[in-house]
């Protein structure tokens, strides 16, 4: 089975980092980092209703991935994984998705927050984050717990 899937972008997302090595592994681990986006003036009127929501999920393209690895060491831990397992942006497909708060729009310009992408990342998709959708009380973190957790302590350092 082959297939091609073309995507095109809605905008771009602006934030302080230029450099893949100084942007958080996550935006929970920088919740007061600032960015914006900037959503191409044709799909304006598709923000209609979203400032009510405190937080959103950006999907979008990682323009800076170098190739693809099926087994990658991930930033919280020593050993490879396998790049499902992971976050890593060095994907067969790479696309990002980050959570990030919600501060303000005006027009096509979207103030956020806990950003964690690069500026200048071309941005595929906006979704309105539901707690009662997204949260999964039940949910593991498999290999991740414990790495989880040593995580929290290096930042609160």
């Amino acid at each position: 089975m082959s297939a091609e899937i073309t995507l095109k972008f809605i905008g771009m997302i602006y934030t302080p980092y230029s450099k893949k090595e100084n942007t958080p592994i996550q935006g929970c681990f920088a919740p007061n980092n600032k960015g914006y986006i900037e959503l191409l003036p044709e799909y304006t009127e598709g923000l209609q209703g979203i400032s009510g929501f405190s937080h959103l999920i950006l999907i979008y393209f990682f323009h800076q991935a170098e190739g693809c690895a099926l087994l990658t060491k991930p930033f919280l831990d020593k050993d490879k994984k396998g790049i499902f397992a992971i976050r890593h942006f060095n994907r067969p497909n790479p696309i990002g998705l980050s959570v990030v708060k919600l501060y303000g729009v005006k027009d096509n310009i979207l103030n956020i927050g806990g950003v964690d992408m690069l500026g200048g990342t071309p941005l595929l998709d906006i979704k309105p984050y539901v707690p009662e959708f997204d949260i999964k009380e039940d949910a593991k973190s498999g290999w991740l717990q414990d790495a989880s957790e040593r995580a929290k302590y290096q930042v609160e350092e």
